[in-house]
């Protein structure tokens, strides 16, 4: 099952490679940074760093790591959560923001939170696949984000709610998938929502309460909504016409960081929208795609940097960001590091919001560099699909999307997931294997070297260059870690746990998880003891990518699980299912198709692709591949299921407003694609090319 990724050495490294990498590194003035014997906030610090500070496990003993103990989670499908260590005790999310609470030590579970999305607001269901990314603490409390946008406070004792409330509108298409941040006494979360056009903004909400302290925008509203506003004033002149009414996007999704040095908050926002800039008419569209710096306290406006002005391609800005302290040209400045969707890595003054460089990670082909002096990219012509289509990379999920990266002060070097794979943007309608949305369609390429896998970097955020490269041979990978023991840790989609010297990328150790990871792993200390811990669950984004994610792993065969290593463990992890990459669609040869049928049923089934797959082609994860599913080929049982939710409980959203008719035409293609993956197999192929 594994093919073990091959280490790529950057010329400035192999150079020194006799006197070992990390001589020719120079620490950064940050010794306080990073996590201790607890992992106690997202990315372990308030600073977001993903390092931890602890070296029991080392680069010269990794080797010797073993599995401490495990957990199976039944029920769990997309795990992207890292867990919090808090005092001896583990608190993580599952797929619809379950919150566990595990005894770090033995793995037992303490309690479990459901927060019941199908019974509180199941339309919610509708608008994203079932994920979440953890959870944050204070003083006793766990905070915690359901995707229907419900934000908790938990006794960390005993997971009895304290209190709840509605962060979005509970009609809305808005969901809450992030972690919560903590400012101070207030906790913070955004939400998802800009690919329907949702006007994003954050929250804070009293720690103790509840209570609402204040709320800001990432793009403005109508004229009479931002009067008085002078930083929506502001944003609103680089609108044209009506956008309000049309959409705007902007949903901070994802990152929001805490700067108790400044006492600012900064979020990270998402696409603008409609994705298309035709569609919104001229202007810069503030503050999608950027940066936005906030007073902690009052949410008021500081600074901006826009990354994408006029977003015209998806590129959030929502990744990690994390805060350091550099020395550049020979002075410390205080800068804010994040590598978003577009391809670049930034280096950004975080008391002036001013960029000082941007490094390209990945292959680019919207902007030939980065220009200091403007503080823009320097765009190449026509990327804008004037024409009407156009090829760009990075594709829809970017150089680096949500898994983390972690930054190593001790050695100056960030550890970045990176991806690579195109996209070819079209006007209108393209077809069933593309994905259709807001008059736009979009659908991955790859022709280049290099498509369609990912890597892990070593970066050097100071010279804006790679020292090291891991090269994975699938596209979805895990989040990294980074510690003081010189070791890197990853997961991988083919679900293989690495442990690399983070001086050199050289290979310590590596664990078969038996399943695709796409978390980062984390450390913390019990009783004097090191362990490394890591979610293990394969899905998110990738049904919408079908056969590019494609690892093998098949829906329900193999099971969710929280693994933990120490040095000498000597647990034993039961075997799963082992991946298999053929399509076992099933048919019924006498069922004759009316292709109006089949060409409605590929439009409906658009709805559909978050978890099944654009053209019904689901890699195996978040939802079934409907082309083996017993219960799609029965009318009766998906008439059951779609109209009437009977696996509503199981997260499989309810479609009550479809006719009969729409699901006989649903019906009908999802029989088309099962047998185009059939004719494949014939014809000699795995059954996993797109059917013509």
């Amino acid at each position: 099952m594994r093919k073990f990724g091959k280490v790529i050495m950057a010329a400035a490294c192999v150079a020194m490679l006799l006197a070992g990498c990390h001589n020719a590194r120079t620490p950064q003035p940050d010794a306080g940074l990073g996590a201790g014997d607890d992992w106690p906030s997202v990315n372990g610090d308030v600073a977001e760093s993903g390092y931890s500070r602890l070296s029991q496990i080392n680069a010269e003993n990794a080797g010797k790591l073993g599995l401490a103990w495990s957990i199976d989670l039944p029920g769990e499908v997309t795990l992207e959560a890292t867990p919090l260590a808090i005092g001896g005790v583990l608190y993580f999310t599952g797929s619809y923001a379950a919150v566990y609470a595990v005894d770090a030590a033995s793995g037992k579970v303490l309690w479990r939170f459901d927060p019941e999305t199908w019974k509180h607001n199941p339309q919610k269901m509708h608008f994203t696949f079932a994920a979440n990314r953890g959870v944050a603490y204070r003083d006793g409390k766990i905070f915690s984000a359901a995707i229907d946008g419900r934000l908790f406070a938990l006794d960390a004792k005993t997971g009895q709610q304290l209190w709840a409330v509605e962060t979005t509108d509970p009609k809305g298409p808005q969901t809450v998938t992030s972690a919560p941040r903590l400012i101070g006494n207030l906790v913070i979360v955004g939400q998802g929502g800009a690919d329907f056009g949702a006007r994003g903004y954050v929250t804070a909400y009293d720690q103790a309460t509840g209570k609402q302290a204040w709320r800001f925008y990432a793009a403005p509203g109508s004229p009479e909504e931002n009067k008085g506003d002078a930083a929506q004033e502001m944003a609103a002149k680089t609108w044209s016409g009506e956008w309000w009414k049309t959409g705007t996007g902007g949903a901070p999704w994802n990152s929001i960081t805490f700067d108790e040095q400044m006492g600012r908050v900064y979020v990270a926002t998402g696409n603008a929208a409609p994705y298309d800039q035709q569609k919104r008419g001229a202007g810069d569209n503030l503050f999608t795609a950027a940066i936005v710096a906030l007073d902690a306290k009052s949410g008021k406006y500081i600074w901006h940097y826009q990354i994408n002005p006029a977003d015209s391609w998806d590129y959030d800005s929502t990744q990690q960001m994390t805060l350091a302290t550099l020395n550049l040209d020979g002075k410390p400045r205080k800068v804010l590091m994040q590598a978003p969707k577009n391809g670049f890595f930034y280096v950004i003054d975080r008391e002036t919001g001013k960029p000082i460089s941007a490094g390209m990670t990945t292959v680019m082909t919207w902007a030939k560099g980065f220009d200091v002096k403007t503080g823009k990219a320097i765009e190449e012509p026509g990327i804008r699909y004037e024409s009407g289509q156009i090829d760009i990379w990075p594709g829809p999920i970017g150089g680096h999307n949500w898994q983390s990266m972690s930054y190593s002060p001790k050695l100056g070097l960030v550890y970045l997931p990176v991806g690579q794979i195109g996209e070819r943007l079209l006007r209108g309608d393209g077809g069933p294997d593309a994905f259709n949305v807001m008059g736009l369609s979009t659908r991955p390429l790859v022709e280049k070297p290099g498509d369609g896998k990912a890597s892990l970097i070593a970066w050097d955020p100071v010279a804006q260059r790679q020292a090291w490269k891991v090269q994975h041979n699938h596209l979805w990978n895990g989040g990294a870690l980074s510690t003081a023991g010189n070791v890197v840790f990853q997961g991988t989609a083919e679900g293989v746990v690495y442990a690399y010297d983070a001086r050199s990328g050289k290979e310590l150790w590596h664990f078969d998880a038996g399943l695709g990871i796409v978390a980062a792993p984390m450390t913390y200390a019990v009783g004097g003891k090191q362990y490394v811990s890591i979610l293990v669950g394969y899905g998110g984004t990738t049904a919408a990518f079908g056969d590019f994610m494609r690892v093998g792993w098949k829906y329900g065969q193999q099971p969710r699980r929280l693994l933990t290593f120490a040095l000498d463990g000597k647990a034993t992890l039961p075997r799963g299912t082992p991946p298999e990459m053929k399509v076992n669609a099933v048919d019924d040869p006498s069922l004759v198709l009316n292709p109006a049928d089949v060409k409605a049923g590929s439009e409906l089934t658009v709805q559909c692709a978050a978890c099944h797959g654009i053209g019904m082609k689901s890699p195996g994860s978040p939802g079934p591949d409907l082309r083996e599913s017993a219960i799609a080929m029965d009318m009766t049982a998906l008439r059951k299921v779609l109209k009437e939710g009977v696996l509503l409980e199981k997260g499989m959203p309810q479609f009550a407003y479809l006719t009969d008719d729409q699901i006989r035409q649903i019906h009908a293609f999802i029989r088309a694609q099962a047998r185009a993956a059939i004719s494949a197999q014939t014809k000699g192929g795995s059954g996993t090319s797109a059917s013509k």
